[in-house]
């Protein structure tokens, strides 16, 4: 026979992955953005600008769990670990970003999980929703480091001295259609 929880202690386990994947798209925006900066000193702008997209795709994410937190009476974390890659080459952004995106889909397949394991359709959507743009960025890393590893720098060079810019109203990456 299995214990049954109370509604705070199962509002307390939802609040806890938000949190945790809250803590993850924090993650990802510091990642993303110090890549961005990356490329585009290497001039690969229109690399960079991609990235640029996607971490604000990420920034949209990290508020919607610190939304769905405040709403269920938490308070969002502020905070994020893990190691930042700093200086990477362009050769090894890509497959490292696909990892990481490809990890992060399964962690929040088992946060969806605990989700509606304690009764809330809401957070669970939620996941489902950002899982897959996190799909959809994980295929660009996939696809971008495909072409790197398979073209070289006869990609590369078509890339280099492009602008890094985002125009002046950045949407993001998914919503602008950059995918």
């Amino acid at each position: 026979m299995t214990e049954r929880l109370s509604k705070e202690e199962r509002r307390g386990r939802v609040i806890d992955v938000l949190n945790q994947a809250r803590a993850m798209e924090l993650f990802a925006i510091t990642q993303y953005m110090n890549q961005h900066y990356g490329l585009d000193s290497m001039d690969y702008g229109e690399l960079a600008a991609k990235m640029k997209l996607i971490a604000i795709d990420e920034m949209r994410h990290a508020e919607m769990f610190a939304e769905r937190v405040k709403e269920l009476g938490g308070e969002p974390a502020t905070s994020y670990e893990g190691d930042l890659k700093k200086a990477q080459d362009v050769r090894s952004i890509y497959p490292y970003d696909a990892t990481l995106e490809d990890d992060t889909i399964d962690i929040y397949s088992q946060f969806l999980l605990t989700c509606r394991d304690n009764g809330d359709a809401i957070s669970a959507k939620l996941f489902e929703t950002i899982i897959e743009e996190e799909q959809a960025h994980m295929n660009y890393f996939e696809n971008v480091g495909t072409h790197i590893e398979t073209l070289g720098d006869t990609y590369l060079s078509k890339i280099a001295g492009t602008s890094a810019s985002t125009g002046p109203s950045t949407k993001g990456f998914l919503i602008s259609g950059g995918n």
